[in-house]
């Protein structure tokens, strides 16, 4: 009860849910995840509280289609998961249970209590273990923004609104629920969330929201980096990653993700280079077409790479050696920062080290080339260098008709020999084999 007054004197108690009727928010049964509907019912069979809720809800209401759905309820993990066949309790700091219905996965969480006293933190206030359960208002009041705090009963079709979050779709604004501060040091992450969702959504970021972002972003640091490629993949892939990282740079966010973007794009190559890196990703994610996380960081870190690696070919190192430093400097840099895979790295540095080959277009090395496992994406890679003007033009259309011409047409494409002395150095020994389709020495 005394709890209940002081959070009612500091403003921070909910006036209470508002419960929108289907006619006057226009979010059909029929547009829910035919998993998600099947899940609530099955809950809401053994006598549980069960809402779809969050970004799915707030998607279709802004009229985009969600890309998966999650699933709110006041059972506990453990009562959740033998109602289905596959269903997984997963994490440690929030307990979920994931389940499986056929190729979709339902995130389903349990209703938490809003109180976060009990939770394990550091000490810069960031949340690191919370599995307090509570009520369904409580759970709203736990969420970060109040346009992801909307919840779809599934058997009256109304939506269940706690914080006007229907009233910020409306105005096109991103809010949170409660104190900003202390909402980003319970999890800094929220700060890049709330960059991503502005952008995606085309959402201006409210007053008070927005204010302590700047001075709060140095908390990112203490952020484990596994998380940190999590959202940085999310805010890539979003479908607006170009306005993504120009608002994580006006909000000063930026340092804490790709330390060295600001270098990036101080450069004019560099700038024109990511930016058309970022719009291809971006066209592609929108066209529902696949996208290779491993080549858009190798593009978003190449110019960092390439500059490494000429300054090491000035003093003195040679070139293939210089460039495999240079990766290796690059990567240990972002190492600190981004938990990227080493099967991304791994392909990121295939891709840098096919570049300097694509020079050479004499010889057997040509077909060589054409048979590396990543010369796809290499060579996409190189039209990229090309639109950006790194280099010519005419080295790009001539890899182009090179792949798709016959083994007669390649033959008359390649360039002569830079002199004997390189042809006699890389004579082949009596017997050994020359690539397939290669040209036989005359």
């Amino acid at each position: 009860m005394i709890k209940r007054f002081i959070r009612r004197v500091l403003g921070l108690e909910s006036p209470g849910p508002r419960r929108v009727p289907p006619a006057r928010h226009h979010l059909a049964r029929g547009s829910i995840s035919g998993s998600a509907l099947k899940v609530c019912d099955v809950l809401g069979g053994r006598g549980h509280a069960a809402y779809v809720v969050g970004g799915a809800v707030r998607d279709i209401l802004l009229g985009i289609k969600p890309k998966d759905f999650d699933v709110a309820t006041d059972a506990r993990p453990e009562q959740v998961k033998p109602l289905f066949r596959r269903a997984l309790v997963i994490g440690r700091r929030f307990r979920l249970v994931h389940v499986m219905l056929g190729p979709e996965t339902i995130e389903v969480s349990t209703f938490r209590a809003a109180d976060s006293q009990p939770a394990e933190k550091d000490e810069h206030g960031r949340v690191l273990r919370d599995n307090v359960f509570g009520s369904m208002e409580e759970d709203a009041r736990r969420r970060d923004f109040t346009i992801n705090a909307l919840y779809y009963d599934c058997r009256s079709g109304e939506v269940v609104d706690y914080h006007e979050g229907l009233e910020d779709l409306k105005k096109r604004r991103l809010r949170m629920i409660g104190d900003p501060e202390t909402r980003y040091r319970e999890d800094p992450v929220r700060m890049l969330r709330a960059v991503r969702l502005a952008a995606k959504l085309g959402l201006t970021i409210d007053g008070a929201t927005r204010a302590p972002i700047k001075r709060l972003a140095p908390l990112l640091e203490h952020v484990p980096p596994p998380r940190l490629f999590e959202e940085m993949l999310k805010l890539l892939l979003s479908g607006h990653a170009s306005a993504c990282l120009r608002q994580l740079r006006h909000e000063g966010l930026h340092k804490g993700m790709l330390p060295l973007l600001d270098v990036i794009l101080e450069q004019p190559l560099g700038e024109r280079f990511v930016t058309l890196a970022l719009a291809q990703t971006d066209e592609r994610v929108q066209a529902d077409r696949p996208v290779s996380p491993a080549f858009l960081f190798a593009a978003l870190l190449w110019h960092e790479v390439l500059a490494a690696w000429k300054a090491r070919e000035k003093r003195g190192e040679r070139r293939m050696p210089a460039l495999e430093a240079a990766m290796d400097e690059v990567l240990e840099v972002q190492s600190g920062k981004l938990a990227i895979t080493r099967r991304l790295t791994a392909t990121m540095r295939e891709v840098w080290a096919m570049q300097p080959r694509f020079g050479d277009r004499s010889g057997p090395r040509p077909w060589r080339l054409l048979e590396a496992p990543r010369f796809r994406m290499g060579y996409d890679f190189l039209a990229l260098r090309a639109a950006s003007g790194e280099v010519p033009a005419e080295l790009e259309s001539w890899w182009r008709a090179f792949q798709g011409a016959n083994e007669e047409t390649r033959r008359a494409m390649l360039l002569p020999e830079a002199g004997g002395a390189r042809r006699k150095r890389r004579r082949r020994r009596p017997g050994g084999k020359a690539p397939e389709g290669a040209p036989t020495p005359a």
